[in-house]
This record gives structure tokens, sequence and C-alpha cells, in this order.
């Protein structure tokens, strides 16, 4: 390509193939053949290099990456090449065996759904709608160090699936108690419950995991929830998200509109923060529906159903064992009890809800409230009423001094505790005993402090 650039200087008669090869570096005879008229249109190419070297995969090889990939077709590259390695003798690169997945991996694939017709189906899911009212569906997500003091902040997320309407609050805690408290929150938010609910398979709805196919088993709060509030529980099938794909993408939406670029110092700013920003989303258009969500949403809460008469209360009643000091310990955080209710080693009960933790006695022992204080939101905290600590020794009536005049003045005070003359009376006689200083003894003893 050097050389051809001076092609039409050449045509023109401005130069000649010696001047060209001068500033090509090149001989005349080569400037000559590239700028000559029978010159080659294309610059040469070199030999093909393939079947030159020798393969590093080598049938054999290639059959026993089939192998593997059969058993497992998402089997990685780096798997397989330790697993060749180690197996195998193989002492190739792992690029070798990275570049012969790359071919293997789809040939193993329609072999694969040749023989399964299921498979064929993967990673394609059933669009779905549903009526106002219907369902909503739950999840978690998981914001951090949110409000900066090394605490671990969770967001509860309801979306009512046919309008998208949502909720969202902010918590400390993915306990049954906040769980159940969250889906509380929820439908007074709401004005009402939707007719089922969809979710994943947490600890706090499947009691364990079965295999596909098998009725899920459920945890008994979870139906006792279920059945105050008049709604149905939805169990998701494992490993299929895109079940809950509105309020796993609702997860998403909310921490970028309302945590994104932003702090917190407590939980109740996040909500508040979240609840300014509804009134928007309630007045943009759903890319899916085509629909106002907020004009939705009145649709979805005139369906739903009334709430009941009393909320469900749910609690969890833990034992815990009051130390000397009049401190218990719970979720890692030390709670106060007062010294005057309590004597050490005695056993309590620590019921916790979203937001506070209560304190009684054992039932065996009267169950009398003996503290409540707010939930700690991080591991290690100290709740301490200082009030429970009256009558404890604080230790201000510890002293010292070295001064002499001090410690006679402390004696005198506390000899001379009326205005009568300072004398002491044995017992039973009326003998006065004489009151000298210390100063006296010292002289005395010739400690005067002259020396």
């Amino acid at each position: 390509m050097n050389i051809r650039r001076f092609k039409t200087l050449l045509e023109s008669g401005t130069t000649t193939y010696a001047e060209i090869a001068r500033e090509c570096g090149v001989d005349p005879r080569t400037v000559k053949k590239y700028l000559g008229v029978d010159a080659p249109v294309v610059p040469p190419a070199g030999s093909p290099r393939a079947g030159t070297q020798p393969r590093a995969i080598t049938p054999e090889l290639e059959q026993v990456i089939r192998g593997m990939l059969k058993k497992d077709v998402e089997l990685k590259a780096s798997v397989i090449h330790e697993r060749l390695v180690h197996e195998h003798g193989f002492d190739g690169h792992y690029q070798r065996v990275k570049m012969a997945c790359r071919v293997l991996r789809p040939v193993v694939e329609d072999e694969l759904d040749e023989q399964d017709e299921t498979r064929r189906l993967r990673g394609l899911h059933r669009r779905f709608a549903t009526l106002p009212g219907a369902q909503a569906q739950v999840d978690w997500g998981h914001e951090g160090d949110l409000l900066g003091d090394g605490s671990k902040v969770y967001s509860f997320h309801m979306v009512l699936s046919f309008s998208r309407d949502s909720f969202c609050c902010y918590v400390a805690s993915m306990d049954t108690v906040t769980w159940w408290a969250c889906h509380v929150r929820a439908f007074e938010y709401f004005g009402g419950v939707p007719g089922s609910i969809v979710y994943d398979r947490t600890k706090t709805i499947v009691r364990r995991h079965v295999a596909p196919g098998r009725a899920v088993p459920l945890q008994p709060e979870a139906v006792a929830f279920a059945g105050h509030y008049g709604f149905d529980i939805d169990v998701l099938a494992a490993y299929r998200p895109t079940g809950k794909g509105r309020v796993e993408r609702m997860v998403d939406i909310a921490r970028d509109h309302v945590l994104a670029g932003r702090s917190f110092r407590t939980l109740a700013e996040a909500d508040a923060a979240f609840l300014a920003w509804v009134p928007i989303r309630r007045g943009q258009v759903h890319r899916t529906t085509g629909e106002l969500i907020g004009v939705q949403a009145v649709d979805d809460a005139c369906a739903l159903r009334p709430l009941p008469a009393h909320p469900y209360v749910v609690t969890e009643v833990h034992v815990r064992r009051v130390a000397k000091d009049c401190l218990l310990s719970f979720e890692g955080s030390h709670y106060s009890v007062p010294a005057r209710l309590v004597r050490a080693g005695q056993r309590v009960e620590v019921r916790p809800t979203a937001t506070q933790v209560t304190i009684r006695e054992l039932p065996g022992d009267g169950g009398q409230l003996l503290a409540t204080h707010a939930r700690a939101t991080r591991s290690g905290s100290w709740m301490v009423d200082q009030s429970h600590w009256d009558g404890l020794p604080d230790g201000r009536t510890r002293a010292t001094t070295t001064i002499v005049a001090d410690l006679e003045a402390a004696r005198d005070k506390r000899r001379h505790r009326s205005d009568d003359p300072p004398a002491h009376v044995a017992r039973g006689l009326a003998i006065e005993v004489g009151v000298r200083p210390l100063s006296a003894y010292a002289t005395a003893a010739g400690m005067d402090g002259t020396r």
C-alpha cells in the first residue's frame, strides 16, 4: 500500500520508478511489479496455515468434551479445561478448550433438544393479564448500607398486577414479624386486599422445598395470615423469576427513582421519599399497557377485598437470660430491664415487632411487662434506659486523697454531727474522752514533717 499511493503521480509523469523506490526504500523492480500495467489488483495473500499446526484438541478429547456437555450443557469451559488437565493429562491452553466449547456447545444443545421437546421451550414464558384486584406480587430488595451507619436495609415491595400500582417500605430486618407487618402496611396503603399474592419459595412462605410438579407445603403462619385477610397464596415454581416480573422490575425502578443520588438518616425518611414519588409514578403511562397507571390504579382499588375489622397480629416469642448488668442479648444487640424487677440469671420473654421489642416475665412468673425498647437497626447496638439501673452502685461516693488536713476535716465532720462540745462517752459511763488532732500524734512520734 505504501507503493500504490504513488500510482497517480506515476501515471501523470510526475515521478519515476526509481524515485518511488528511493522514497519507499524498496527495489525499483518491486515498484514496477506493483505499479506496472499488468500489476495485481489486490495485495498478495500468504499461504493458508490451516492444517499446518497440530491440533491441541484431538478427536478423542472432543468426544470427552461432548460427554461433559451432555451431562451439563451449561458447564463452563474453565471447568472442562481443569478436568481435562487433571483427568486426561491435557497440557494445552485454556483458550483451545474455550474455542472447542464454542463450537461443540450448540451442537450438543441441538442434540438434547431433539431428545427432549420441553427443552425447546426453555427461556420462553407466557405473557398473562389479570383482572383488577385479582393479583399482587411481592418481593424483597436489598439496599445495603442505605443509612451510612453500617446497618443493612431491605425494601419490601408489593405491586398490583393489573395497574402496576406499587407500595414500598424500608425495614432493617426480613424476619417473619417484619414480613407480615409489611403486608399489613401495604393492604392499608392500597385500601384493600388482592385476591391472590404471588411469592417466591421463601422460608416465610414454604416449609420445605419439593420436586417440580408436587404440592408445596406452606408455613402455618402464612396460611393463618392469608386466611385472616382472605387471599390465596400463589407460589412460583423454582427458578422462575419471570412469573413475578412486575415486582422484580419495580425493585429496580424504586431503587433508581427514589434512592439513587440521595442520602437518608432514618428509615422513615426513605419511606417519605417513596411516598413523595408515588404521584409521579401514577402520572406515567405504562409502556406495556399503554394506559395511565393512576387511572388503572383506581380500578384496582375498587376491586380489592375489604380489610378485616381487626388486623392480624404476628408475634415471635423468644426466651432470654438476664445478665448481672441487667442486660439481655437479642439479635446481637443488648436491651436493658429494670434492676428492681429482675434478678441475675432470670429468664424473660422477648417479643419483637417491626419497630420495637417488648420484654416480659415468663407466664409462670406472672407475665409482668418489664421494658419496651425501639428495635435496634444494626447488630451490636445498646438499647439502654438509664433509669433501669436506679439503685445500683454508680461509684459516685468513691474518693481518695493524700492531704492530712482533708483526712482530719473528714474525721471531725463525722464526730461533730451536732453543736455539742466534742466529747465521747464510754459505754454506760459518763467519762469524757479527750479528742486530739492527728498532728499531735505525729509531733509526739517525731514525724512533724520538719525533716
